[in-house]
Parts: structure tokens; sequence; C-alpha cells
């Protein structure tokens, strides 16, 4: 088994509860996310539309993060999972630095990085990743990829829309339903 999220762009409405329960969940400082969500406008007037992107570390297949930690503060769960030992690191950054997903955080005041690890403890425990509990529209999915892909069927893109890098790069764990629009090359972030 190898888990990963599955994300429904077109159910997300960009309310940034996901973000906000990660937040919590994870007791970050102002200005740290481990689970982000942007929103982009695409076309030109008047013929504009727009998409939210919720993301997250994706447990890629292939890990750079983990390649590129010289001590092994990363390593892979028998699930699939990318987790961080903080215990280990020793805030190179060089997992910050490297992810192509921006995806690690350094924690200046502690010395360590840390990074999303989709609730390990919570889903040994028999619940569910924070982000995934908190969305109010179930835009979040989480499990075995081969399941969400027999669940979801049809088009998924494989974290290949405009706003993302290649993903033949790391081979990340997510699965995106995405809207149309998220595929214009005219994407532009809404900062609210």
């Amino acid at each position: 088994m190898t888990v990963g999220f599955y994300f429904d762009m077109t159910r997300c409405i960009g309310c940034k509860a996901c973000q906000v329960v990660c937040k919590d969940k994870n007791r970050l400082e102002v200005g740290t996310l481990f689970r982000e969500v942007h929103t982009y406008s695409v076309g030109s007037f008047p013929d504009v539309q727009g998409f939210s992107y919720s993301f997250g570390c994706n447990h890629c297949e292939s890990p750079i993060c983990l390649e590129n930690c010289p001590v092994g503060a990363i390593y892979k769960a028998p699930d699939g999972t990318v987790v961080q030992d903080q215990s280990k690191c020793i805030g190179c950054r060089m997992c910050v630095m490297s992810c192509p997903y921006g995806q690690p955080k350094y924690f200046p005041e502690k010395g360590v990085s840390g990074k999303c690890d989709g609730c390990y403890g919570i889903r040994q425990a028999g619940g569910e990743p924070a982000c995934v509990a908190g969305c109010p529209n179930r835009a979040l999915e989480f499990g075995d990829i081969d399941e969400l892909k027999k669940k979801h069927g049809g088009k998924l893109d494989e974290g290949s829309i405009t706003v993302l890098p290649d993903p033949s790069m790391t081979h990340p764990h997510v699965l995106i339903k995405a809207k149309d629009c998220a595929f214009d090359d005219s994407a532009k972030e809404i900062n609210w």
C-alpha cells in the first residue's frame, strides 16, 4: 500500500479550513504553513475564471527531500508516508531548498526543519489527516493511492496542473480532479 492525497478542485471553494486545522494541529508559528491554499484567476475580462488549489506534502514516490537529507532525518514510513524525525535534523535546510513543492519549512527558533507527515500519528490511531477532516466540502481525501484511483476514476491529473512543477521529477502521490481552467497558462495568483 502506498498512501497519498486526492484533491477535488471542483469542490474547493478556497475557504482555507484545511490550512487552518493543519496549522492548529501542528502548532505552527505565524507565517509557517504545512498545507496552503492559493487562489488563481485565469483569462481576461470579461472571460475570467478562477480556481483554488490546496497543497501540502505530496509524499512523493521519489522524495528529493529524503534523498538530499545528509543525516537521515527524513524517511519513508511503511505505508509510503514521507516523515521527518526532528530529533535527527541538524537544520542544514537541504530538504527545504530541494523540494520543488516548497513543503519542508525551516524553524529558525528551533534550528530544525519540519514538514507534513500526513498526520501519521492520528492515522495510526484510526483517524484521518486534520486537513481532510477539516474540509467542509470534502475536497480532500487521504488513503491508498490505488484505492483512490479506483474510487474516483475518470480523468485524474496526477500533479500536472499549471501551477505545479513537472511531476516526473518526484512522482508525487497526489491525484487531482482539476477544473479545466487550471490548465490555462495565464493563471495568476490572487492574494487576499
